[in-house]
């Protein structure tokens, strides 16, 4: 009998790709989308579905993760094998934008799906809990690890942290398989469009297009540690079959400033960065993480996995797309 796997926040980069690897390898998978007034589809559109037939390799439910007795229908409903949150209003700066909501749907919304396998007494449903690098926040130590201490520094940071100890609470209270995947920055052609990443490449292509002449940062210094979405969405998958649940640093050990992601970009493209880029303070953060970079070493050795696509390639994989992109739209 084929696995029946669940996914929240399906219509995102990693929903999507996620969704792919799940189909490939023979799951039936269920998408939770919010009501919206406008399509928010597009990463997902590629992939046959129905959202009226059940039986279908994937299968669309609208849902909301504020919504505890939607989650609790669509559990009980589905009852899935694997539930994969991914949920979240993910985005940093707008976080301190939106703290309440952020804090209901990131924070909360985890613990409404807990509760939810929990009472519904779905015992052997496993579940993967989206955990972020934002949570080390004004880091401790270098590299981090699985026992890095946290200390946040937005409220989407303490969210996650909130989910990411409601985790480990209901496995150790209630033997739940529920495992923490604590990934670094990952990006593809399907980031956002407001990611400081997909701006760039989204910018330089459009510069070197002639469709713009200036593109507008923020905080040229940050570092982050990059990887590439498709493998990472592997590694979560990967958590759900081991024999036990556990925490996982997922990342590529490498480090690079925003600075660094910018030249490469311009680079790529033949252009001069110097010429094009400008400071606006409006996209700085009210308190910054300076430095991010993870040791995955715990998930080399247990999951078997690690990264493939280095720093420049994923630039260029990011800007080809984009480029690619804007040419058909200028021809269109």
């Amino acid at each position: 009998m084929k696995k029946k796997a669940l996914i929240t926040g399906i219509t995102g980069q990693d929903g999507s790709y996620l969704a792919e690897l799940l189909l490939s390898k023979g799951y039936i998978v269920y998408g939770i989308k919010r009501r919206s007034s406008s399509f928010n589809t597009e990463r997902v559109d590629h992939i046959n579905q129905d959202e009226h037939q059940e039986g279908k390799r994937l299968n669309m439910v609208f849902g909301d993760l504020s919504d505890s007795s939607c989650i609790n229908h669509i559990v009980r409903t589905i009852r899935p094998d694997e539930i994969y949150n991914l949920a979240a209003q993910s985005h940093v700066r707008v976080s301190f934008d939106i703290p309440v909501y952020t804090s209901d749907v990131t924070a909360l919304g985890a613990l409404r799906i807990f509760d939810a396998i929990r009472e519904a007494g779905l015992n052997d449903t496993r579940i993967y809990q989206a955990s972020s690098s934002e949570m080390f926040g004004d880091v401790s130590e270098t590299p981090q690890t699985e026992k890095t201490p946290f200390y946040p520094q937005s409220p989407y940071a303490v969210s996650k942290v909130f989910a990411h100890l409601m985790a480990r609470n209901y496995r150790e209270a209630y033997g739940m398989f529920i495992s923490n995947g604590i990934l670094f920055n990952h990006e593809s052609p399907r980031r956002g469009e407001t990611f400081v990443t997909h701006k760039i490449t989204r910018g330089v292509a459009q510069i070197k297009l002639g469709l713009a002449n200036k593109l507008y940062l923020g905080n040229l210094d940050a570092k982050r540690d990059w990887g590439y979405a498709p493998e990472f969405v592997e590694a979560m998958w990967l958590m759900l079959q081991q024999d036990k649940p556990d925490d996982f640093v997922i990342a590529t050990g490498e480090t690079h400033t925003v600075k660094e992601f910018v030249e490469c970009a311009f680079s790529h493209a033949d252009l001069d960065w110097k010429k094009y880029v400008e400071i606006d303070k409006r996209y700085y953060r009210p308190t910054e993480v300076n430095l991010l970079l993870g040791d995955s070493s715990k998930a080399k050795k247990i999951l078997g996995w690690e990264p493939k696509i280095k720093f420049n390639e994923l630039v260029k994989i990011m800007l080809d797309a984009d480029i690619e992109k804007f040419k058909a739209h200028k021809k269109a």
